[in-house]
């Protein structure tokens, strides 16, 4: 799917930004025409752009809160935090540039102003683990103490816990779920302030997250589900076959081998192990770069690495029902959802979401009102059986 740019990672990153329309993190005008006063494939175009846009409304957002237009403050903050993430994706050869960390901390700071204006049970959590603690969000549809099913996200190579709460967060509120949404080594704050950086063994990371949501008398502890998002998808798997206490997998996209889906994503494998150069396609160019900074690796030793990152040996170990979700038009993980699902002895399900739908692109962004009706149904009606 193209979307004002030919370029496919500017194009991409685009419907990304957008498909949060639904949940109020996005207006279609608003990044329409932030996009046609950008120059392809030119980042700091890309930067300055989404900067002034998030800018304005980060300043409109302001002077309805001091006029105490709440409503309108929280709507505008909550764009305002999404455009702020989208200006700073592609500052990522640079992550000393000042640009690249207040983008970050702007779209942080934003989100959690604009939740506070909500009626939910909003809070922000900080869960020890190993030498460092794993920052999210817990937040329930009110503060009766009702005990309720409970999704926890987890995000991939990439993504946020701003952006896990936009993609599913809202909905699953509106729902009757609580929800949990972290960030671990590799990720948001977890990399940024505490230089933890990507591991493979990720049921030591979920493990406390799982604990801390079993303590929590809002929380069904029958009832909890785990959900990764892309890359997510195979730390959630892997966390999975070593957490008896989950009731419910989703794997939104389903990636079976990280190593293997890398190799066949990069157009020769040989791109993947030249420096960061700008004459490499914009795609590859960011993956490198995103790559040596949250693996702290050059990209003969991110190649090595990988390796580690499969499920060969654990997908067996799975063992509560699972939703392996597949994008028609992947262009990061296209066959690796077949191969996980293949490999599960679990009870299980499988999703793929097409073009004709509006949902084929990786992770379904562009069409998320779709992706969250047909998984909470597949959720509600696993967990009533739990």
């Amino acid at each position: 799917m193209k979307l004002v740019f030919n370029d496919l990672s500017f194009s991409f990153q685009l419907l990304h930004a957008i498909s949060y329309t639904p949940y109020g993190g996005a207006d279609i005008g608003e990044c329409l025409a932030i996009a046609n006063k950008i120059k392809e494939g030119d980042f700091e175009s890309w930067y300055e752009n989404w900067d002034i846009a998030a800018t304005r409304l980060q300043n409109y957002a302001n002077e309805a809160f001091e006029k105490k237009q709440f409503y309108s403050a929280r709507n505008a903050y909550l764009r305002a935090s999404n455009y702020h993430r989208t200006s700073g994706f592609f500052l990522n050869e640079n992550t000393d540039d000042f640009r690249f960390m207040a983008a970050w901390k702007k779209s942080c700071d934003l989100f959690t102003k604009a939740m506070s204006l909500y009626s939910y049970n909003f809070e922000i959590i900080n869960i020890p683990f190993e030498e460092g603690t794993l920052p999210g969000y817990f937040v329930s549809p009110d503060n009766s103490g009702t005990p309720r099913p409970t999704l926890i996200a987890l995000t991939g190579f990439d993504g946020t816990k701003e952006e896990l709460f936009l993609q599913s967060g809202f909905e699953a509120l509106s729902r009757g779920y609580n929800f949990l949404c972290f960030e671990g080594p590799g990720q948001g704050a977890v990399v940024r302030e505490q230089k933890l950086y990507f591991r493979h063994d990720w049921e030591k990371i979920v493990t406390p997250i799982v604990d801390f949501a079993h303590a929590r008398s809002e929380v069904d502890s029958k009832r909890i589900a785990l959900m990764g998002v892309s890359y997510g998808g195979y730390l959630a798997a892997r966390a999975a076959a070593f957490e008896p206490r989950l009731a419910a997998l989703i794997a939104n996209d389903g990636l079976y081998d990280l190593y293997e889906a890398t190799m066949a994503y990069s157009e020769k494998s040989a791109e993947l192990r030249q420096s960061v150069q700008t004459s490499l396609p914009t795609t590859v160019r960011w993956a490198l770069a995103q790559a040596k900074w949250v693996f702290q690796a050059s990209p003969e030793e991110y190649i090595e690495k990988l390796k580690k990152y499969t499920l060969k040996e654990v997908a067996s170990k799975i063992s509560c029902p699972t939703l392996i979700c597949e994008a028609e038009n992947d262009h990061f993980f296209k066959g690796q959802p077949e191969k996980i699902f293949d490999a599960l002895t679990c009870q299980k399900s499988y999703i793929r979401f097409t073009e004709e739908e509006g949902a084929g692109e990786h992770c379904h962004v562009g069409a998320l009102a779709l992706f969250n009706a047909r998984i909470f149904d597949w959720l509600n009606n696993t967990l009533r059986h739990t």
